[in-house]
């Protein structure tokens, strides 16, 4: 097995067994070997082997089994819904998350528009707060995202409009009953999409603090791209 990185070896190595089981040479339930044997296959380091079980684990590909005849297994294949470059394994109804998701994010840029209009000064040092632990939980995808939803219910709670924050609220939390785990696409940098998503979340709380309702606006939908 040669296996040549462009991003990290770990994460070469993930793709490898990723791309086996998508050409449909390992199925289901699948033994893929333990860490030595991938070791000794891809000539890693340990370190680099232990670092790509993670990721795979992370991301519900593989299942690990201890003891006699354990290792790696490939999982059952999990139901997976995008958000942005963010991908949820959601339980049970994944249409109906992706619909959530997809009314929430019509329903951003009048949320941030009304929050910008009726901001207090408690309301901005509150989301300064939620947004130094968005930052700090840049590298750990689930952290991050469920640090964005605490960002956004933070930001629907300040218009006065109730149906519009109930209607927000309930879709949010529709979305995050049935998130399992989230994790990183694999062909984007890390870094790089941390640090953009960071960015446009303090641009739109800018934008907020501000009380420029038009500018909100405008962050609001930059945010969804």
């Amino acid at each position: 097995m040669a296996i040549q990185s462009t991003v990290t070896r770990a994460e070469s190595l993930v793709a490898h067994i990723q791309d086996r089981i998508a050409a449909g040479e390992l199925a289901p339930g699948d033994r893929v070997g333990t860490r030595k044997e991938l070791q000794a296959e891809s000539g890693m380091a340990r370190g680099t082997v232990i670092e790509a079980v993670r990721l795979l684990q992370d991301r519900g590909v593989v299942t690990v089994r201890p003891g006699p005849g354990g290792g790696l297994f490939v999982a059952e294949p999990s139901s997976v819904v995008r958000l942005g470059r963010t991908l949820l394994t959601v339980e049970g109804d994944a249409a109906g998350v992706a619909d959530a998701i997809a009314v929430r994010e019509e329903l951003e840029p009048l949320v941030t528009e009304l929050a910008a209009r009726h901001r207090t000064d408690a309301d901005v040092a509150d989301l300064r707060q939620v947004m130094t632990v968005l930052a700090d939980s840049a590298g750990d995808p689930e952290a991050f995202i469920r640090a964005v939803w605490d960002l956004h219910r933070r930001i629907v709670a300040i218009g006065p409009n109730q149906v519009l924050r109930e209607t927000y609220l309930s879709l949010e939390t529709y979305v995050e009953q049935h998130a399992t785990r989230a994790s990183r696409e694999r062909s984007a940098s890390n870094s790089e999409y941390f640090a953009r998503r960071i960015d446009v979340h303090r641009a739109l709380v800018d934008a907020i603090e501000s009380g420029d309702a038009a500018r909100a606006r405008a962050a609001a939908q930059a945010h969804a791209h």
